[in-house]
C-alpha cells in the first residue's frame, strides 16, 4: 500500500480527532450536569471565537503576537547557529562559553520580565527580548551537540582528499549539524511561543496573552478566555509543524542515510 494513500492519511489524523471529539463531548456534558454559570459550553466558546473572528479583534491579537514571535526568534536564530557552530568547531571557544550559557539557560524566561520591563519599557521591545532570551540558548546548546556528535568517519574521509577546513565546514559540518539545528528550532518555537502569551499577560496590550486577561477582566468572558487558549495551542502545533517540515529537505536527511 501506497505510503500516502488516503487510507494512511485518514490512520495517522484520525485517532487523534477521535480523542478530540471524546475531551469536547465530554466537557459538553460536565458543564451540563454541573448547571456551571461561569464555565462555558464548546458552543460557547465556539460562538465568543466567532465574534471576535467577525469584529477583526481576533487576528489583530494573533497578528501581534507572531509578529513578536517572528523578531525575536528570527533574532535568536541569527545569534544562536553561527555562535554555536563556532563552539562546536573550536575547543577553546567552547570551554570559554559552554559554561555561562549552562548557566544562563535554567534560569526560566519568566524570571527575566522584571528586567525586560525595566530595561525597555511595556512596549514591544520587552517581550521581543524575553522571547530571544528563550529561545537562544537551547538552539546554542542543540547546535554545538550537533558539532560534537558528527561521526569523525566523515571528516577523515574529507581529509583524505586533501579538503580544506574552511570547504569541509561548509560542505560536510554545516549539512551534518543540520537536523540537531531543526531540533534545535522546534525547542526555541515552543518556547517563544510560550513566553510571548506569558509576557502579554503582564506588559503589554495587544496579543493573546493580553487577550486572555482583559477577557477575564471584561465581565468574566471565559468562553473567550478557553477560546483564545485553544487558539494559542492550536497555533503552537502548527508552528512545530511548520518546523518539521525543515526535516524532509535532502541536505537534512543526508546523514542518515545508510
Amino acid at each position: 500500500m501506497n505510503p500516502s494513500s488516503p487510507h494512511q492519511r485518514l490512520a495517522k489524523i484520525l485517532p487523534p480527532l477521535l480523542v478530540i471529539a471524546a475531551i469536547v463531548i465530554l466537557w459538553w456534558q460536565v458543564v451540563l450536569r454541573t448547571e456551571s454559570a461561569i464555565f462555558p459550553t464548546p458552543w460557547q466558546v465556539l460562538t465568543g471565537a466567532w465574534e471576535l473572528a467577525e469584529d477583526g479583534t481576533l487576528w489583530e491579537h494573533i497578528s501581534a503576537s507572531l509578529l513578536r514571535v517572528g523578531i525575536g526568534f528570527g533574532l535568536a536564530m541569527l545569534v544562536a547557529i553561527p555562535l554555536g557552530l563556532w563552539m562546536g568547531w573550536v575547543g577553546g571557544a567552547y570551554r570559554t562559553f559552554n559554561p555561562i550559557f549552562q548557566m544562563l539557560r535554567p534560569i526560566s524566561p519568566i524570571a527575566w520580565i522584571p528586567l525586560a520591563i525595566l530595561w525597555f519599557g511595556v512596549g514591544d521591545v520587552s517581550p521581543i527580548f524575553l522571547i530571544f532570551i528563550s529561545s537562544v540558548f537551547p538552539m546554542i546548546v542543540q547546535t554545538t551537540s550537533g558539532v560534537h556528535t558528527i561521526e569523525r568517519r566523515y571528516l577523515r574521509a574529507a581529509a583524505n582528499f586533501g579538503v580544506s577546513r574552511t570547504v569541509l565546514f561548509r560542505r560536510v559540518v554545516i549539512p551534518a549539524v543540520l537536523p540537531e539545528i531543526i531540533v534545535g528550532m522546534r525547542i526555541g518555537i515552543g518556547v517563544a511561543w510560550l513566553v510571548v502569551v506569558a509576557a502579554e499577560m503582564i506588559a503589554l496590550r495587544s496579543g493573546l496573552g493580553y487577550l486572555i486577561m482583559d477577557s477575564r477582566n471584561a465581565g468574566n468572558r471565559y468562553d473567550l478566555v478557553i477560546a483564545s487558549m485553544i487558539i494559542i495551542g492550536i497555533i503552537g502545533l502548527l508552528l512545530d509543524g511548520a518546523t518539521r517540515l525543515l526535516e524532509r529537505l535532502k541536505t537534512v536527511k543526508w546523514r542518515y542515510v545508510r
